[in-house]
């Protein structure tokens, strides 16, 4: 018996000490949620419809391109005004062969009719593909550039199973101007043929009648001065197809321009390096333009062969270009956002939170223990040091876990507290009425703790199975509650049944052959 509780003693001990271990100290170790420790509160929606006409319009270009290069250009392309869809509006001389192949190969996602002019429609199930996918991209994207910008234990998680809006909680943050527009900005980079530039939108059309020929877009871009000032505009005829993309991109830091000024230098991968070589090596001596947000950042002269680096100037501050380099790496999101919902948790509010959260869990254990020690009397004590070691391995495993604790978590720590108690309830009634049948005090204590366990085993589980499904589909402060609820059950089980009963048999070991029990 004494090696049995020996080892017992020594499991008990480690266990305690692990968890002070990976605890202490407190205000390091655990990771205090949004409202206790103050920051942010976003709901973003994803604009999904910027998805579907950037699909819509990728399809077209390449129809076009392809139709081109096989003799059969059409005569026009335009986007339907839904932006489900486009129309092509072939020549008179294509070869309908031509036409039927391409169509056949390349709009496999699109529902085509054909006429005079070609319509091509997405099929429902794909926009709802691609709606779901500019979700989860932007999902990922997000998380990708807080997760650069230093936020600790951030809540990042879609709102719904099928939704288009995104929850963002950053605890802790004292700028939220600017990861707001860290968020927001697109950031989405392209290098593109400059055809020609003027200063205004006529002068720059008036050579195609007025018109912005098919395979080109006009773009905008700033005339600065020397000291970055800006001084007017400029508008740039551009090729609609890109040389390169931000999906080249391998990497992106802030860096100097030639003038010592802060700029953004970025890194191709092989793929992308190769292409843009290959272009730079045959457009020696004309102008290409940087295209970031749909907007001209520099159109430089191509001077010589340009592999898999370049960089991009501007009248940058250095957090700018530090944010802009951040992005870049953290990749373009698929469409644009709003901003439904924001909310600012000061962290005055903050520390009054966590200040009656541990008023109300240090009253509540107090009455509990006072209960237990009244009612319950010598054995009371067994429950209340029970409790408490239930309370420091709590916190323990949700230090080494990296759980954040929020005020609805407090709430499942003091509900954790009675769950343990009311397992020792069950556990100290069966012994009084084993007692009161005539068994002895070793006896009514094993059969006590063997013949509660059923019970305690079937509400614990289902209590279980409730704040799993919290968690698996709660936000933010439910799984806050969830979290310490779940650890909390867990924990009971080994301090109400395993701590409780080896104290109950080291008291029963060293008085021999008890005649009376203090319950």
């Amino acid at each position: 018996m004494k090696k049995n509780l020996t080892w017992r003693w020594l499991l008990i001990g480690a266990v305690t000490v692990a968890a002070v271990v990976m605890m202490w100290p407190p205000k390091e170790k655990i990771n205090l949620g949004l409202d206790l420790k103050g920051g942010i509160h976003l709901v973003l929606q994803v604009n999904t419809e910027d998805a579907l006409r950037a699909e819509v319009d990728a399809a077209m270009e390449r129809v076009r391109a392809e139709l081109t290069s096989k003799g059969a250009p059409p005569a026009g392309a335009q986007r339907m005004e839904d932006g489900r869809g486009f129309i092509l509006k072939m020549s008179p001389g294509a070869d309908p062969k031509v036409v039927d192949q391409v169509v056949e190969d390349r709009l496999l996602d699109f529902n085509v009719s054909r006429g005079v002019n070609i319509e091509a429609t997405l099929k429902p199930e794909v926009a709802r593909t691609i709606r779901d996918m500019a979700v989860r991209q932007g999902l990922e994207t997000i998380r990708n550039r807080i997760d650069q910008f230093g936020v600790a234990e951030p809540v990042i998680q879609r709102q719904g199973i099928e939704g288009d809006r995104i929850v963002v909680q950053l605890p802790g943050v004292d700028d939220p101007g600017r990861v707001k527009d860290l968020i927001r900005a697109t950031a989405f980079l392209e290098i593109k043929p400059v055809i020609s530039v003027a200063p205004t939108r006529e002068a720059l059309l008036a050579a195609y009648g007025g018109a912005v020929p098919d395979d080109a877009e006009v773009v905008v871009g700033d005339v600065e001065d020397l000291e970055g000032r800006v001084t007017g505009r400029e508008y740039f005829l551009l090729k609609r197809v890109s040389v390169i993309t931000g999906r080249d991109l391998r990497n992106a830091r802030r860096s100097q321009d030639r003038y010592n000024q802060p700029a953004v230098s970025f890194f191709l991968t092989p793929d992308g390096g190769s292409k843009f070589e290959d272009y730079t090596r045959n457009h020696i001596g004309e102008r290409m333009a940087i295209v970031l947000d749909n907007r001209v950042r520099s159109a430089p002269v191509i001077r010589g062969q340009i592999r898999d680096e370049g960089i991009i100037e501007g009248s940058f501050t250095v957090q700018q270009a530090e944010d802009l380099a951040l992005v870049l790496r953290a990749g373009a999101l698929p469409a644009s956002i709003t901003y439904l919902e924001e909310r600012t948790v000061g962290p005055s509010l903050g520390r009054e939170s966590v200040i009656r959260g541990l008023r109300a869990g240090l009253v509540g254990m107090a009455l509990v223990v006072a209960f237990m020690l009244l009612y319950y009397r010598g054995a009371g004590i067994n429950a209340n040091l029970a409790l408490i070691l239930n309370a420091v391995i709590l916190l323990g495993a949700m230090a080494a876990l990296k759980a954040t604790l929020t005020l609805p978590g407090i709430a499942g720590i003091i509900l954790t507290i009675g769950m343990a108690v009311d397992a020792n309830v069950l556990i100290f009634e069966r012994i009084r009425e084993e007692l009161g049948l005539g068994k002895t005090v070793r006896s009514a204590v094993e059969l006590g703790f063997s013949r509660a366990f059923g019970t305690i085993i079937d509400s614990n589980l289902t209590t279980l199975i409730a704040a799993l499904f919290l968690f698996q589909f709660g936000t933010g402060p439910i799984k806050g509650f969830a979290v310490t609820l779940s650890l909390g059950i867990l924990i009971s089980m080994f301090t109400a049944v395993f701590t409780s009963r080896t104290l109950f048999e080291t008291i029963l070991a060293r008085k021999g052959r008890a005649q009376t029990l203090s319950i």
